[in-house]
């Protein structure tokens, strides 16, 4: 009995360590610091009506790209749009054929055939790019709807920063069961991956950028190769971000509630063919990686459970307890920043299993070298950088 309470001592010991690292490592990446709210006073420090070239890769989506479309003519300027049509077989030509909005002026691109060894969005970011005739660009994803004073606070960020690139991250949507519980962890996750704080410093090693919605400037693009210099990145996002970095220049991401995706995700399968995409990239594609992630996760999610629960003593009782008292100090201020309930940071040990369980999958899919399809398109699995 001794020998056990000594061994659940050591584990919860281990596990309320992990989470006291979290906490108070500098950069804090549980926390809700970096976050662009619209902004609705005037601005003087920059010209209001700065020409900007908006471009959406749209690819079977016809249901959701005229929302899209109408969020952008309530920016208050007139914008120069192009929407690539990324080969879609269902009726997002025909819809866009069909908008007439009087702020926009929308030019719609039949997107080419996908040449070997390019990602689908990449090659159609890349067509759309030798069209453009602004210095900023606007890079959106075709389910995002922008606040009506969300274009103008990009632009005064970008001026107020200094960065080259500012991204936000989007909300996404939290309806269905499946998406309140997994959607906020995402975000979570995401930030301890790529913390904001040294993403947006001058530090080269951390760069990250959240795709759905990227202001930036052409002159900076074609200096670093276009999109073609990413053309076959799985995390396309944080590999341009990691370029601009390169470049010398800096980059901004924060997270906000002012840009919506309204893409649903409303079963576990939706969500787990999302994540499967790239989970296991974000660890290099690195077997060692993957097992330091499980031996982590077990640790810090599921130990101090097993030790409330199992476990012989009060020592890693108590222990354990601790461990999930900074657990849910660290995840709910995403909770909270989201309007979730408190209640969904004690199924963190759910939650994270099930993540982890959505990485596995990912893993397997690369050594078995399984084709991914995303958006009716199959690809064959393209080497991870």
């Amino acid at each position: 009995m001794f020998f056990l309470e000594k061994i659940f001592t050591i584990l919860s010991s281990t596990s309320i360590f992990l989470w006291l690292l979290l906490l108070i490592q500098p950069w804090q990446p549980w926390r809700i610091r970096e976050y662009l709210e619209a902004n609705k006073r005037s601005i003087t420090n920059y010209q209001k009506q700065v020409p900007i070239t908006v471009i959406i890769p749209a690819r079977n989506e016809e249901e959701i790209i005229e929302s899209t479309l109408e969020a952008l003519n309530k920016q208050g300027q007139l914008l120069d749009v192009i929407v690539v049509d990324d080969q879609s077989t269902d009726n997002t030509k025909l819809v866009v054929n069909n908008i007439k909005l009087k702020n926009l002026k929308i030019e719609l691109v039949s997107g080419k055939s996908l040449p070997p060894g390019w990602a689908g969005k990449m090659w159609a970011l890349e067509q759309a790019l030798n069209k453009v005739k602004t210095e900023l660009i606007l890079i959106i994803d075709a389910d995002i709807r922008l606040h009506p004073e969300m274009l103008k606070t990009l632009v005064e960020k970008r001026y107020e920063s200094g960065a080259r690139l500012v991204s936000v991250m989007v909300e996404l949507r939290m309806e269905s069961f499946w998406e309140k519980l997994l959607m906020p962890a995402f975000v979570f996750f995401f930030k301890i991956l790529y913390p904001f704080k040294l993403s947006n410093s001058s530090n080269r090693y951390v760069a990250a950028a959240a795709g759905g919605c990227i202001l930036t400037d052409s002159s900076l693009l074609h200096q670093i190769g276009g999109f073609s210099a990413i053309k076959d990145a799985l995390i396309d996002d944080c590999a341009l971000a990691k370029l601009v970095k390169n470049s010398g220049e800096t980059t901004w991401i924060g997270l906000t509630k002012d840009a919506h995706s309204f893409r649903a995700y409303t079963t576990l399968s939706s969500i787990w063919k999302m994540v499967k995409r790239n989970a296991f990239t974000q660890l290099r594609s690195s077997l060692l990686l993957i097992l330091i992630c499980t031996v982590l996760m077990i640790l810090a999610f599921w130990v101090p459970v097993i030790s409330i629960i199992a476990s012989v003593g009060a020592t890693p009782k108590f222990i354990g307890i601790g461990a999930l008292a900074l657990m849910l100090i660290a995840y709910i201020p995403t909770l909270n920043f989201y309007k979730r309930s408190p209640f969904f940071a004690l199924l963190m040990p759910v939650i994270g299993t099930l993540y982890l369980a959505m990485t596995w999958s990912s893993a397997i899919s690369y050594w078995i070298g399984a084709q991914s399809k995303w958006k009716g398109r199959t690809y064959t699995r393209l080497k991870r950088k």
